[in-house]
């Protein structure tokens, strides 16, 4: 509708009655409440108001108007209502981005949060691509590596994940345990399909593991756990899923130079609405225990 200003113009004179009353609730000049007036009349073709001195009534066409103004404007008043209610609510969608490698970190916190706020419709998207928070494509991404640079994001730092090189038993039982760095020749390794990966781990068995000792790689980390876990070959995995696993033989301690640094990231338009701040601090709250554990 190309005149919707003009015809909130001629419901405020119909419901006042005059053209001042009008002037003031909209803040205009009452020569531009005229100037809306005589428009939409000449483009309707129909009078809508009987001037005298005492103002302006509407005429049976101008009630017809400020009938269907007065619903229009009703609707648009609860619809803002309701806008604003969700503002203050923990409901509806909520989309968070993340690496991949962290399901059995986030996924039961996920589960809890939902428990807590049974009105949150989760969306939970695993992808190394970076989702353009600024359009609205997720309103909590989880990134890893450096600080993220955008403008107009607000970053917290939020978990540095330690790394350790493990086998299972029956990988050792075959091959034995080999002394990293050092005796590594026989042995048989699993890594990332990426060799430009900037991750720590991957940067470090490029230069330290021989290319013919990776005899199996991936760009799913949890293609690169089930490697591991079924006997394939030595690969690093996060130090939070292994330390309950009777199958996993730590092969060697975790180093900081293999630390994963974890951030949060939000647009600066929803980082303050109560839904995301909800999440972020439920997410902060269950994950305290790790970061307790950090130097």
């Amino acid at each position: 509708m190309d005149n919707w200003d003009e015809i909130r113009t001629a419901y405020q004179v119909a419901r006042l009655g005059t053209v001042s009353g009008a002037a003031e609730v909209l803040g205009v000049h009452h020569a531009t409440v005229i100037r809306h007036i005589d428009a939409l009349e000449r483009r309707m073709g129909v009078k809508l108001f009987q001037r005298h001195t005492r103002g302006y009534t509407a005429t049976e066409a101008g009630q017809d108007l400020l009938r269907v103004a007065q619903a229009t404007d009703d609707q648009f008043s609860q619809l803002s209502a309701r806008i604003k209610g969700r503002g203050n609510e923990v409901a509806g969608e909520l989309v968070v981005t993340t690496i991949g490698g962290l399901n059995q970190l986030l996924v039961p916190i996920l589960s809890e949060f939902q428990t807590a706020y049974p009105d949150v419709e989760l969306r939970y998207l695993t992808s190394s691509r970076l989702f353009r928070l600024e359009y609205g494509e997720a309103h909590v991404a989880i990134r890893a590596g450096s600080p993220p640079q955008q403008p107009d994001n607000v970053v917290q730092p939020f978990l540095r994940l330690k790394s350790a090189i493990y086998g299972s038993r029956s990988y050792i039982e075959k091959y034995g345990m080999p002394k990293i760095p050092g005796r590594m020749a026989g042995h048989r390794f699993v890594g990332m399909d990426d060799p430009s990966s900037r991750a720590p781990f991957v940067q470090w068995m490029r230069e330290n593991v021989p290319t013919h000792q990776v005899v199996f790689r991936s760009g799913d980390l949890r293609a690169n756990r089930e490697a591991v876990l079924s006997g394939v070959g030595l690969g690093f995995l996060g130090t939070f899923e292994c330390a309950e696993n009777r199958d996993l033989v730590e092969v060697h301690p975790p180093l900081d130079e293999w630390d994963s640094r974890l951030w949060l990231v939000t647009h600066m338009d929803l980082h303050r609405t109560t839904k995301v701040q909800a999440f972020l601090n439920f997410l902060k709250d269950h994950t305290a225990h790790l970061r307790d554990e950090q130097p």
